[in-house]
């Protein structure tokens, strides 16, 4: 195992490549046992097998043709259902909502209560060293990035989080995180990377070893955008290959205060239906592979879905799987997010992806790794810029775009951006929020 120094040159020396793996698999960019938790999180919900608009009447047609076999037990029936009515969380298994929520904690470096099956792992060396290095490295980033980026979406992203947006946010890997920051109003999270997904960690029954080594495994994955605000791709090709984004997402979710309500490893099928399977079990029938994390930002009743899907958003990929734009479709106008994503949409080989995005988002929110500029025409769009643009990294200097210094240069509206994000976190970063006109 690398020492953090050590780690930190290897990051270094590696290709400053992001977007999730999908940006390395063009050609511009260079075991665990299966547990109750596991079993539990697969498990089919009343809405398990049906596209997003489809809910409620799916939920309305197995009520209705399903007649009761008494009276009493119409009334049980109607007694859960105001139950639910009344509280969002009752129809949640509260033993698995802490025991979920406790594996965030656990990963995030968050002690747990002594009465947790988890609580006898955090008394050892391997938990209390992992806690330690998170809890120093989030202190930093709290005050060098996060604080200000909340802030900064407090006034600038103020009206579109008032609407409770649906958030897209592809090329993303498992960066919940800044989809949070940004948008923690958003009802619905859609994640998209090449990554797989990987597998719920079940920490009480893993021995001392196997704790460490999966405490090491999520260091090492979190280093990039713990220092630099994005995941850098071919680390993730080799970190997450083994444990997939569950992981990941889950730590993120406990350093934000997230009650986990359930997981769902999903596949989603030909019809853009969501179909529950064992983790690894969407392959098998030729789904696209997924999951769905149900949860609640602490002090908050109301339940949110994070969608991770594990496909290739290139014109080929997406020729392959067309059920993945239509699933994308059944959410009304959803704004989008794009941060440190390859410049994979500067492509005619993405430009599916880049047409969808244009076409049905609300407002996209991008720094100059995303779409062109000369995509979001003034006349169509109401464009406010931010921070500052002179040039892409070396990488990437071929992305250069002129039309965007000149605005940079020229346009007296660009207001000031005072944290770092995506490729330029350490100075002169630079964020597009686009809106198009009515």
């Amino acid at each position: 195992m690398m020492n953090r120094s050590q780690l930190l040159s290897v990051l270094f020396a590696s290709t400053l490549c992001v977007g999730g793996l999908q940006g390395c698999s063009t050609p511009d960019t260079e075991s665990s046992t299966e547990t109750s938790t596991d079993t539990a999180s697969v498990e089919a919900s009343s809405d398990a097998a049906t596209s997003p608009s489809d809910r409620e009447d799916t939920a309305t047609e197995t009520a209705t043709d399903t007649p009761p076999e008494s009276s009493s037990e119409t009334e049980q029936a109607t007694e859960t259902e105001t139950t639910a009515e009344e509280d969002p969380l009752a129809a949640f298994d509260e033993k698995q909502v802490r025991l979920l929520t406790d594996t965030a904690k656990f990963l995030a470096g968050i002690p747990v209560e002594k009465d947790s099956p988890l609580a006898a792992q955090q008394d050892t060396a391997a938990w209390n060293d992992h806690a330690a290095y998170l809890e120093s490295a989030w202190q930093q980033m709290e005050a060098q990035q996060l604080s200000k980026a909340r802030s900064w979406a407090q006034t600038e992203l103020q009206s579109l989080n008032a609407g409770t947006p649906n958030l897209f946010y592809p090329f993303s890997g498992p960066d919940f995180l800044y989809a949070y920051t940004f948008f923690p109003e958003a009802t619905d999270y859609v994640l998209v990377g090449l990554e797989p997904v990987g597998d719920m960690p079940s920490f009480e029954n893993l021995s001392p070893g196997q704790v460490q080594q999966r405490l090491n495994d999520a260091n090492q994955s979190l280093y990039a955008i713990l220092q630099y605000s994005f995941f850098r791709t071919n680390a993730m090709a080799q970190d997450l290959d083994q444990q997939g984004v569950l992981p990941i997402l889950l730590l993120f979710m406990g350093r934000t205060n997230q009650r986990i309500l359930e997981i769902q490893h999903i596949g989603l099928d030909e019809s853009a239906n969501l179909q529950p399977v064992e983790a690894g079990g969407a392959e098998a029938q030729g789904w696209i592979d997924g999951v769905r994390i149900t949860f609640v930002p602490e002090g908050e009743t109301v339940p949110k879905r994070l969608y991770y899907f594990s496909t290739d958003l290139s014109n080929d990929g997406l020729a392959q799987t067309p059920e993945f734009l239509k699933f994308v479709g059944e959410f009304d106008r959803p704004v989008t997010y794009l941060k440190a994503a390859s410049y994979l949409m500067h492509n005619d080989y993405f430009s599916e992806i880049r047409n969808t995005i244009l076409s049905s988002s609300q407002a996209v929110l991008q720094d100059d790794s995303g779409i062109p500029l000369r995509f979001f025409n003034a006349s169509d769009w109401n464009r406010q810029f931010y921070g500052s643009y002179l040039r892409p990294i070396d990488l990437f200097a071929q992305r250069y775009q002129p039309d965007l210094r000149e605005v940079y240069a020229t346009d007296t509206t660009v207001r000031p951006l005072n944290f770092g994000i995506g490729y330029k976190y350490y100075q002169d970063a630079n964020l597009m929020l686009a809106i198009p006109q009515e």
